[in-house]
């Protein structure tokens, strides 16, 4: 950041130098402040090249860094969201173990209380 404040601050400098020369010279309004843009910006393309290469080194560097913390939030937050789905399930599938266990027989697998469930449901059947 202090790279782009010390090459901006030297683009304005060289511009207030240009102008204040160009109306020295006898150029007034727009003409002075094209004249004063054109001079400070071939003054600027030579005289500040390695300020320029400073800053856009920065600004890159800059740039990469928030690009990367971005992706790693939402790679982190959807992390979490996918292990708070998981902890869902998991809790729901714990409760409906807990609600389907008969307290009495407690040694039934869960082949046999589908097959009963089945069974159940064909003997309440009408027969026609």
């Amino acid at each position: 950041m202090r790279s782009w404040l010390t090459y901006t601050a030297a683009r304005v400098a060289l511009f207030g130098g240009a102008f204040g020369v160009v109306y020295l010279f006898g150029a007034r309004s727009w003409v002075a402040l094209v004249l004063a843009w054109l001079i400070s910006g071939l003054a600027s393309y030579v005289l500040l090249s390695k300020w320029r290469d400073r800053m856009s080194s920065s600004v890159t560097e800059w740039s990469d860094k928030r690009k990367e913390e971005s992706v790693g939030e939402r790679l982190v937050g959807g992390a979490a969201r996918e292990d708070e789905i998981q902890d869902e399930v998991l809790r729901a599938q714990k409760e409906k173990a807990a609600e389907s266990a008969d307290p009495v027989a407690g040694a039934e697998s869960e082949s046999e209380t589908e097959v009963k469930v089945e069974t159940e449901t064909e003997a309440d059947k009408p027969v026609k």
